[in-house]
């Protein structure tokens, strides 16, 4: 009897048992990974320019408001308003404190030169006066707002930050009380003035124009008038754009002086 011949090398053991049915692996290249998240950069310190003749009140200013918690950096300082401009040219800030009584350029002549460039920084006027025809004056020429020198230092450093923000630091309240204060014989004047500016707006527009000078935020003029928070916004730029008016705290002088918020 012949011999078997000897196994294929393909040959082995019987197959055992298929494994059960199921989803065929995923195929085809592996998605590529996110980049990796960290945290949030910390946002840019608002730019700060104190302008003083005092430099007692410079170096208490700069105690307070100077500080790594602050989200305000010093860039520079002035001793008078004479020295604003180049101040400004050179160190760009993003707001200017700005004292109002200084020996050769005060605080309201500069911050009209401030307000008519084109890249204006804000400006808090600083005083020890919350009724000083001065300060209405400075307002009126585009000045965000005005706090006094004895402000407790966080409230300081909150104002700082709302004007950069873009919001006023003055309330309705006392706008009225400073209009009041020094209206002498001038506010019949005023508000043919004002009617006539307030005139060039249409009838939404004048209703924004109101409640800006009732002190109502963005959200709260949305809420009243029905409208969304952008619309208001862009009320408020046409508003500003057609009266040649610089920011919210003008819009709110005009609708003073035309007796709308009477």
């Amino acid at each position: 009897m012949s011999p078997s011949p000897p196994e294929s090398p393909a040959s082995g053991p019987a197959p055992g048992p298929m494994p059960a049915s199921g989803p065929a692996p995923a195929t085809g290249p592996r998605p590529e990974p996110g980049p990796a998240t960290g945290p949030e950069p910390a946002p840019a310190p608002i730019r700060l320019l104190i302008v003083d003749d005092d430099p007692l009140v410079r170096a208490g200013l700069r105690l307070m408001l100077g500080g790594g918690s602050s989200g305000i950096e010093i860039v520079a300082e002035a001793s008078d308003g004479a020295e604003v401009a180049a101040l400004v040219d050179r160190h760009r800030p993003d707001v200017v404190l700005m004292d109002i009584r200084m020996p050769t350029v005060d605080g309201l002549a500069a911050t009209e030169q401030l307000r008519r460039r084109e890249d204006a920084p804000e400006v808090v006027i600083l005083t020890t006066f919350n009724a000083d025809e001065h300060v209405l004056r400075a307002l009126r020429a585009g000045a965000a707002g005005f706090v006094l020198k004895d402000t407790p230092p966080a409230e300081l450093v909150a104002a700082v930050r709302r004007v950069a923000a873009g919001e006023p630091v003055l309330s309705p309240v006392v706008t009225a009380q400073l209009i009041e204060h020094v209206a002498g014989s001038g506010r019949d004047g005023r508000r043919v003035r004002a009617g006539a500016l307030l005139d060039r707006l249409n009838d939404r527009e004048r209703e924004v124009a109101i409640a800006v000078g009732q002190g109502r935020s963005n959200a709260e003029i949305s809420a009243a008038l029905f409208m969304s928070v952008a619309t208001v916004k862009a009320h408020v730029s046409r508003i500003l754009t057609k009266l040649d008016l610089n920011n919210r705290v003008q819009i709110a002088l005009l609708a003073h002086d035309a007796g709308l918020l009477d």
